[in-house]
């Protein structure tokens, strides 16, 4: 197999069934469910989505619909800026305390809608807050949102004025958590799901449906929608290799997993289900990718947020030891770091612990782990402090660094090690750490990832040809001094070890930390050889690393294929389940799972 994974069949799009009613297409479809006796109609959805075309669209569908904007209905915007941005980070220009506010709190008052003949639809976000007879809600996932805010064409959640574009901080740390648990909150009462990202003719799920299909899922195996960001540093391994970002400069970040923002396709096979005509998948069958009729009509799936799945049923997804450590919280992410061709990561660390909770408002912090796919023994992995590091002129050089733009050798204070192939690196949080040029890492990661303090950033330019943030005081606040010399190489760059083997199989621990709470293994099992394995009432994750890929099939009989460098869930609920190693080359497979 070529190492970049070329000639591998990754799939980009992997989609599932929906159990129930098909996906239908058009707002003509969606109005035509709502019950005749229906006085109020709440359309909610986040707040990038343009709530202006949404009226547009559902009056040119059924004309004499009456409306109200419940976005007339905010608080003033400097009231809901002192509101939720108080604490200790309220002056910082990178961070904020995650939000704890609720959607509630955005609004001077609400409206008292209905009493008259016909249907009113309430819209805009919140809209749900108001007494209503249907629930619809109309999503739009997040990474368009992003691209909006890169772009400046929206603002912040509940800022009217379009004087000035939203700002990121405000979106990751304020905007983002008080929509997810606005959105986790209505799950079980939704009517119709709605996915945006065509307006003129969304597709859509009823409301049974959605959730039918929700409780399958966290049944059985499936995989997340991966999506691949740009950065300065980014690399083309993904670009070259999997096909991403064909027009794009990079593919830096590649988000397998990240529960924040993953989504999940569901869609029809034969690209039926427009506006009325019908017929869905079979339930819960894997579709593969860009499915469409002969006549070329695009099949019609909706992506529902990944973190829905697990509000709606975290025992079944987490399982209960985990849903009772984390709650609603899926505490592990699987993400890319390409360099291939591209530059050095900046050298940076994670929160510790305590720092994570008083200052940042996170109940766990950001453990990391870097699995090399690709690497060299050339390359570079940043880790940990030198043993003879001073640390005051570490600080000292950093500032000079940010204020006056002066370079220097950070190999004086950190640690490099080579970037062998197939080597696990442990990061905990306080440990100084970075990627070099030429590498692909598969993080295996504590969920959150907003949270990285750079202490140096090779003086590289953004965008906007500025020279790009440091946190040095965020940094060498949460800096680990006990991470240095040949502590490092001891506890950080563990050997593998074996656990258990069979006929073609063996799995062995890949690492572990007491500090960290999850656990990195590697299954290694030959063509044709079958690993048995159990959840033992907890989730796993899973990748394979090197190989033509395996097969998952679980004791209730769904199967999974999994082709190199692609990530599956494997719920708590499917408990026993085995792995097959397909094609002609042996396999690799990284799992991952709480301890």
């Amino acid at each position: 197999m070529h190492q970049d994974g070329s000639a591998l069949p990754y799939q980009p799009n992997p989609r599932y069934g929906a159990v129930g009613a098909p996906v239908r297409r058009g707002w003509a479809a969606a109005l035509a469910a709502v019950p005749a006796a229906a006085g109020v109609l709440a359309v909610d959805g986040p707040w990038a989505v343009d709530w202006d075309a949404v009226r547009r669209a559902l009056a040119a569908a059924r004309p004499g619909l009456a409306f109200v904007d419940i976005r007339d209905h905010l608080a003033p915007w400097e009231e809901i800026r002192a509101d939720t941005e108080a604490g200790v980070l309220a002056d910082d220009p990178h961070f904020a305390a995650l939000s704890q506010a609720s959607l509630a709190d955005f609004f001077a008052e609400l409206p008292t809608v209905g009493g008259g003949s016909g249907l009113t639809v309430v819209y805009g976000t919140g809209a749900a807050l108001v007494a209503h007879d249907a629930l619809w809600y109309a999503d739009l996932p997040k990474r368009y949102t992003e691209a909006a805010v890169a772009a400046g064409t929206v603002t912040n959640l509940g800022q009217r004025s379009a004087g000035s574009p939203a700002e990121t901080r405000r979106l990751f740390y304020v905007d983002w958590p008080v929509l997810d648990r606005h959105r986790d909150g209505l799950a079980d009462r939704i009517d119709r799901w709605l996915d945006l990202q065509d307006l003129d003719a969304p597709a859509s799920l009823d409301g049974e449906t959605l959730r039918a299909t929700a409780a399958h899922l966290v049944r059985r195996p499936f995989r997340t929608r991966p999506t691949f960001n740009t950065t300065p540093w980014g690399g083309q391994w993904a670009r070259r290799g999997l096909g991403f970002n064909p027009e794009g400069p990079n593919t830096a970040l590649g988000y397998e997993l990240i529960a924040p923002e993953s989504g999940i396709l569901i869609g029809d096979a034969d690209g039926a289900g427009a506006d009325g005509a019908g017929g869905g998948a079979d339930a819960g069958t894997e579709l593969g990718t860009d499915a469409g009729t002969a006549a070329g009509t695009p099949a019609a799936e909706v992506e529902l947020p990944f973190q829905l799945l697990v509000a709606l049923h975290p025992e079944l997804l987490l399982g209960q030891r985990v849903h009772d450590m984390f709650g609603t919280s899926f505490p592990i992410r699987f993400d890319y770091l390409d360099t291939v061709d591209g530059g050095n990561l900046s050298v940076h660390c994670h929160p510790q612990p305590q720092y994570m909770k008083d200052v940042f408002g996170w109940p766990y912090t950001q453990h990391e782990t870097y699995y090399l796919m690709v690497g060299s023994e050339q390359n570079t992995v940043f880790l940990g402090l030198r043993g003879d590091a001073d640390v005051a002129e570490f600080h000292r050089r950093a500032h000079d660094a940010d204020a006056h733009g002066t370079a220097f050798p950070i190999e004086q204070f950190v640690q490099t090690f080579p970037a062998t192939p197939h080597q696990l690196f442990l990061i905990p949080g306080g440990t100084p750490h970075g990627s070099g040029a030429g590498n692909v890492v598969l993080e295996v990661s504590a969920t959150p990832y907003l949270y990285s303090l750079r202490f140096y950033d090779w003086l590289r330019r953004d965008a906007r040809d500025r020279q790009r943030a440091v946190h040095v005081e965020h940094a060498f606040r949460n800096l680990d001094t006990d991470r240095t010399g040949e502590a490092v190489a001891r506890d950080l760059v563990q050997s593998p070890r074996a656990l258990r083997k069979g006929e073609g199989w063996t799995e062995e621990v890949l690492g572990e930390l007491p500090e960290m709470f999850f656990v990195v293994h590697r299954l290694a099992v030959r063509a044709g050889a079958t690993a048995p394995d159990t959840t033992d009432g907890r989730f796993h994750v899973v990748n394979v690393v090197e190989g033509d890929g395996v097969l998952v099939r679980t004791g209730t009989g769904d199967e999974h294929r999994v082709g190199y460098a692609e990530t599956l869930v494997i719920p708590a609920a499917v408990g026993d389940y085995t792995v097959t190693g397909l094609g002609s080359a042996d396999s690799r497979v990284v799992k991952a799972f709480v301890k």
